[in-house]
């Protein structure tokens, strides 16, 4: 079910989003693009998480996932040809998932990579760079009032966008509901979904949330047709 059906609207492809004061961009595929400085952010790619669940036994996910999720993230590099890119931490699912990648799909990252700066914040997942992965391999990332991190900090933390809760929202309208990747904001912080073609997602009605806006957030659903925004009190926790 499409959000537009859902909610009787019409979405557009892209949102316009202030964080701080600094402006950025709501993309339909779950990234912020922020055009004074051209950089591209994108959460939790989780790369390698198919691989990790079949090394461990645990073979229901086929091992594709980081070539989806790369030709994914491939689609708009080429769109908007970023000078920087900013990944924001759990990039890598597990620690060894460097020996785990084909050939192949390292080979597109190293492409995607040539001629921009390319900014790994790293993550509870992958808190060191894997083996053979070029980039620069950061804690945090501070652009001027913007800080770029993976886990949310409790409590107010003025201009910073995070990954690590992978947000999704609930609605329902007219006793029809659908469930999908948004980007949580009160236009102080922003929390982003997980990227990854393998990632799952936590309802942004979960209390992990509560702490982190002293607003009223707003969530930018994101689907195959576009963006749309709905404030918090808008949406259904998943047992509703």
């Amino acid at each position: 079910m499409s959000l537009s059906s859902t909610l009787s609207v019409t979405v557009s492809g892209t949102a316009p989003l202030s964080i701080a004061g600094v402006p950025f961009v709501v993309l339909s595929e779950g990234a912020l693009w922020q055009p004074d400085v051209g950089m591209l952010v994108v959460a939790d790619l989780h790369l390698e998480k198919g691989s990790a669940f079949a090394a461990r036994g645990r073979g229901l996910l086929p091992p594709y996932d980081t070539a989806a999720t790369l030709a994914a993230l491939r689609a708009l590099i080429q769109r908007f040809d970023p000078a920087v890119v900013a990944l924001l931490g759990d990039s890598f699912h597990d620690s060894r998932a460097g020996e785990r990648i084909a050939p192949a799909d390292l080979d597109m990252l190293r492409a995607l990579q040539r001629g921009r700066d390319w900014i790994w914040i790293s993550g509870n997942h992958d808190p060191d760079p894997p083996r053979g992965v070029r980039g620069d391999w950061l804690p945090f990332l501070r652009l001027g009032g913007i800080v770029l991190r993976h886990q949310p900090k409790p409590g107010a933390a003025f201009g910073e966008i995070a990954g690590h809760l992978h947000p999704v929202a609930k609605v329902h309208v007219r006793g029809r509901g659908v469930r999908t990747r948004c980007v949580l904001t009160d236009g102080v912080r922003a929390v982003l979904p997980a990227f990854g073609s393998y990632a799952g997602g936590l309802n942004v009605c979960d209390r992990a949330f509560a702490p982190l806006f002293e607003a009223m957030p707003s969530a930018f659903l994101l689907g195959g047709e576009g963006v749309f925004r709905l404030p918090l009190a808008r949406l259904s926790p998943d047992r509703g």
